[in-house]
């Protein structure tokens, strides 16, 4: 029963208007940070961080956790638009910047559409999709061979 009660009391806390704006300022700006090619979540914390320097400890931690998924969602645009895979958005730069180049970019939704998905941060997440994933895997089945 301790337990309902301390996480009734972390939501009471985390749920007010003020960590919830915390938390949409930090999604924004960590979004438009990470929009930057090259500038990975981590990178965009340690840029963002003296913006926690002056809010309470709470709406801190907050908001960095804000800006960290913002910039992870920010992260995925440039690997689709231009092809500038991060360690967390190679699966989104393979099929992402194959379906810009047809036009199609807008007419699926991606796995990636959502900041707070967590099903899309793993790159297994194709093979587990409902619908058919257009990545052409390597087979590993031994060597290559050549015909003469």
């Amino acid at each position: 029963m301790e337990v309902l009660n301390n996480l009734a009391f972390g939501f009471s806390h985390a749920l007010t208007m003020q960590n919830l704006l915390f938390c949409a300022i930090g999604c924004t700006v960590g979004t438009l940070v990470g929009l930057l090619p090259g500038l990975g979540p981590l990178a965009t914390i340690s840029l963002l961080l003296p913006l926690t320097y002056s809010i309470p400890t709470t709406g801190a931690l907050i908001m960095l956790a804000g800006i960290y998924y913002g910039a992870q969602y920010g992260d995925s645009v440039s690997a689709i638009t231009m092809k500038i895979p991060h360690a967390s958005s190679i699966v989104a730069c393979i099929d992402g910047y194959a379906m810009t180049l047809k036009g199609q970019t807008g007419s699926r939704s991606s796995p990636r559409a959502s900041p707070a998905s967590s099903a899309a941060r793993s790159p297994s997440w194709c093979c587990r999709s409902s619908r058919p994933c257009s990545v052409k895997w390597p087979s590993c089945s031994g060597p290559p061979t050549t015909s003469r």
